[in-house]
């Protein structure tokens, strides 16, 4: 695996190839990925660069090193892929529809290990001016983190014997949709 960290925002010949292959819809208007090796930030935001706009807005999620005071190793995600690239889209048309003047939309999501300061999700999106971008992938990032059928293990220092299958805690009109925790023992 090759993990892009906070101090690795670097465009590849090997990347540059990446994102040409990536799914595309709608006539390039959106690069949607959920992989082992998914496009870094400089890839989604070359792929959502346009002459027509003055705004790019991008988030990344990075793994952090802990959680409620335990200290954390890595994060391991599993997904069923055609399904999660299928809702994906489905987010990327819904936030177009809302966010009219959206131009371009990549969003990436990593399946495997993802070690602390190494990203695992990169949504990025364009439009002509800075509001409808930022509006946009904050959208995106609450939706994917509601929807998208992607699954996320936190490791622990101690390794698997105390590591916890999570599902995000996601707000909805002030309630909370989901609710988490589903702990996971090996036996030794």
């Amino acid at each position: 695996y090759q993990y892009m960290s906070k101090s690795s925002f670097t465009n590849t010949k090997e990347s540059n190839l990446m994102t040409k292959t990536a799914t595309r819809g709608d006539d390039g208007k959106y690069l949607i990925k959920v992989c082992e090796r998914m496009p870094d930030l400089q890839e989604c935001s070359t792929f959502v660069s346009d002459p027509t706009c003055g705004a790019i807005s991008t988030f990344v999620g990075i793994t952090r090193n802990n959680f409620q005071q335990k200290k954390v190793i890595k994060l391991s995600y599993e997904g069923y892929v055609p399904m999660a690239e299928k809702e994906l889209k489905k987010l990327c048309i819904e936030a177009n529809e809302k966010y009219a003047s959206i131009v371009k939309i990549a969003a990436v999501h990593i399946l495997g290990d993802c070690p602390v300061e190494a990203a695992s999700v990169i949504l990025c999106a364009s439009s002509p001016h800075r509001r409808d971008a930022m509006h946009c992938v904050e959208y995106l990032i609450d939706e994917l983190k509601a929807r998208v059928p992607i699954w996320k293990r936190e490791v622990y220092e101690d390794g698997d014997i105390t590591s916890v299958w999570k599902e995000n805690v996601e707000w909805h009109q002030g309630k909370q949709r989901r609710i988490m925790v589903k702990t996971y023992e090996i036996e030794k």
